[in-house]
């Protein structure tokens, strides 16, 4: 018998070195994440891995699967604790080392292996472990499934069985590579400014670029798990400034930043300015949609207006519907419909065929952007974004919010501005012309500005995200109303950032 996991134990005491500890938010709607020695121990981490290997016989997978982990400190010895469970559980693990998180899933189809167990806290600040989880390539866990392996985990439903074994696949990162670059070389001379944060992606992110024909500017690609500059996220300012004066410096032609864990880019352009994700997807959008008649394209809602307003993507007959935030919803959605390519604000990109299988890659997010360039002689970065209509955004914006409460919040305020639509209340004088609830609330005003309040997926937090196509006052306009209303529930507190 395996102990029933505990929701709390102290550190430096015998309980701890000797139960299992598994905090039960850490399971979130898609994936999983955990303070680590807070809210799991290795223990726990060693039930976590017991509860997939029953989950995955439990769904009528075979039981093999791939592992791997980013690069924190404590990462390696959890991925340990993780396979010690699988095993345990009756899998054949293979694993792939230190990788990216779209290297995992790309050995689910090279090795023919129908799950995966990448352990990552992805953008999460050091102290955070998490696993991204999956048993039907390409897509990942949802909330049936999370909600199902809490339930393993949690009650020690474990159905362990002998059987298990362990396979590492030595020098795996040349294979993903390799995939990656037997590909004809850019035409044109790209000089691209290539931000790791120190992260993971920093081992691998240079020589694809560089083997596709990009001369590659280097920024913060040592690897160093304390993250000694800032955190690697193509979200965050400080990251972005950071590319920005160095594609000043080096006169580059783009930045692309990638996250911790490489699912992820960012980027800025020839200027030094900022692109946020959802503006560059309908920058692809436009150029794929040029190539590909009546191209279906899936986005999440946090994303501009400009996905269904651009006349540009109208006259070229792209289709294009909104869904809810998280790789993982995005990502099955796409999958689903078999749209082109999905787009989220965040930066998860999804390519179908012919760019991709599915699962979101920022290296192949990376590519698709220099293959835009390409098919773009006369052009810079800036003049493609300039081309789009003029919107107004703020970056992704989130108050914290426990993760006891916040759906909760979230129910409220959506009640709150269905009552106001139901009145025919109006919003700083002007009438609600869309609510979109798939997921948290997105509001849509009369003159085309939207604000959006949803519950984050990974983190205690919320997520605010504003855009007006009017003026910069009016997207300020709006994040007032949205903020007047989350100041109402005590339980909302600061932001990470603001405009």
């Amino acid at each position: 018998m395996f102990p029933k996991p505990k929701s709390v134990l102290l550190p430096n005491t015998y309980a701890f070195e000797s139960e299992p500890m598994v905090k039960a938010t850490g399971f979130r709607e898609y994936d999983a994440r955990w303070l680590f020695q807070k809210e799991i121990n290795l223990m726990g981490i060693q039930a976590l891995g017991m509860g997939l290997g029953a989950l995955i016989a439990e769904l009528g997978v075979k039981q093999e699967i791939v592992t791997g982990h980013d690069f924190r400190g404590y990462s390696a010895s959890i991925k340990y604790a993780l396979i010690s469970g699988l095993m345990a559980a009756g899998c054949k693990v293979h694993d792939i080392g230190l990788a990216v998180t779209p290297m995992a899933y790309f050995a689910q189809f090279d090795l023919d292996v129908p799950c995966c167990a990448m352990v990552t806290a992805s953008h999460n600040d050091n102290g955070w472990t998490g696993v991204k989880m999956g048993a039907n390539r390409p897509l990942t866990f949802g909330p049936d499934e999370m909600t199902r392996l809490k339930e393993i985990v949690l009650n020690a439903e474990f159905k362990n069985k002998a059987g298990g074994s362990y396979q590492f696949h030595e020098n795996y990162p040349a294979r993903y590579i390799a995939d990656l670059t037997g590909r004809p070389k850019l035409t044109r001379k790209l000089k691209v400014v290539a931000a790791c944060g120190n992260g993971t992606a920093g081992a691998f992110a240079p020589q694809v670029l560089e083997a596709i024909g990009c001369e590659v500017i280097p920024l913060d690609t040592e690897l160093d798990h304390t993250f000694p500059k800032y955190n690697p996220n193509p979200e965050d300012m400080e990251m972005l400034h950071a590319i920005r004066d160095a594609v000043l410096h080096h006169k580059a032609d783009v930045g692309l930043g990638f996250d911790g864990d490489g699912d992820r880019c960012g980027v800025v352009d020839n200027t030094g300015e900022e692109i946020f994700a959802d503006k560059v997807g309908v920058m692809l959008a436009r150029d794929m949609s040029a190539i590909h008649k009546d191209a279906h394209f899936i986005v999440d809602v946090k994303s501009t207006g400009l996905f269904v307003t651009d006349p540009v993507l109208q006259k070229q007959g792209a289709k294009v519907a909104y869904w809810k935030t998280g790789h993982s919803y995005m990502k099955r959605r796409t999958h689903e419909t078999g749209a082109l390519a999905g787009f989220e604000k965040s930066g998860h990109f999804f390519f179908n065929k012919p760019y991709g299988r599915g699962y979101d890659d920022g290296l192949v997010s990376a590519i698709a952007i220099c293959d835009m360039l390409d098919r773009a002689p006369g052009k810079s970065m800036a003049d493609l974004k300039n081309a789009l209509p003029k919107t107004w955004s703020s970056p992704t914006m989130s108050p914290h919010c426990a993760d006891e409460t916040k759906y909760g919040v979230i129910d409220q305020v959506v009640k709150h501005f269905e009552g106001l639509q139901a009145k025919g209340a109006k919003i700083g004088g002007q009438a609600i012309r869309d609510l979109v609830t798939v997921n948290g609330v997105r509001v849509t005003v009369e003159d085309g500005s939207w604000g959006l309040v949803r519950a984050s997926s990974n983190k205690p937090e919320l997520v605010v995200v504003v855009e007006s196509p009017v003026s910069e006052q009016r997207m300020h306009d709006m994040f007032e109303m949205v903020n007047s209303v989350l100041r109402t529930h005590p339980e909302v507190g600061a932001y990470n950032q603001t405009i």
